[in-house]
């Protein structure tokens, strides 16, 4: 399934849609407003929450986890790299990594080797943009959560 995620620029939190490549709303991702460190939240259109990301506090490198109904489905740690952005990514299920270009604006997802989404950034549009590919197979909600940790760390993305 082809996504397009498109953050705004003035908020005062991080909100924006997901929509589908019908450009119909699918998905809604709000920010905590005044809480330390990022937390973002991610609802259906009938505002039932699916997702929720929450950065880890001191950490050297950015740290976040993932967690699918209430449950830690993931940890995301940031490596220490030069001249590329790489990631640790412990997930229940399955051996998840990251391959793509320096600035992060096109990279692809693997898990266990087979990759599993390809997200490329658009450029000239209002907003940080992306569209995102993701396997039908893959959990929609989990990849759109990576996609959103690698942005905000990549792209220091601290507009709540």
């Amino acid at each position: 399934m082809r996504y397009i995620v498109r953050q705004k620029v003035f908020s005062l939190r991080s909100s924006f849609t997901i929509k589908d490549e019908g450009q119909e709303d699918i998905y809604l991702v709000k920010g905590q407003l005044l809480s330390l460190g990022n937390k973002l939240r991610i609802f259906n259109m009938g505002e039932e929450e699916l997702c929720y990301i929450e950065q880890q506090l001191f950490r050297f490198l950015p740290e976040y986890n993932i967690y699918i109904d209430g449950v830690l489905e993931a940890s995301i740690k940031k490596k220490f790299a030069l001249f590329k952005n790489d990631f640790e990514i412990a997930a229940k299920k399955g051996q998840y990594y990251i391959e793509g270009d320096v600035f992060a604006y096109e990279f692809n997802i693997y898990k266990e080797g087979f990759m599993v989404a390809s997200v490329s950034k658009k450029f000239f549009s209002f907003g940080d943009t992306y569209g995102v590919e993701v396997d039908d197979d893959e959990n929609q909600v989990f990849i759109m959560a990576l996609v959103i940790i690698i942005d905000m760390v990549c792209h220091n993305n601290n507009k709540n």
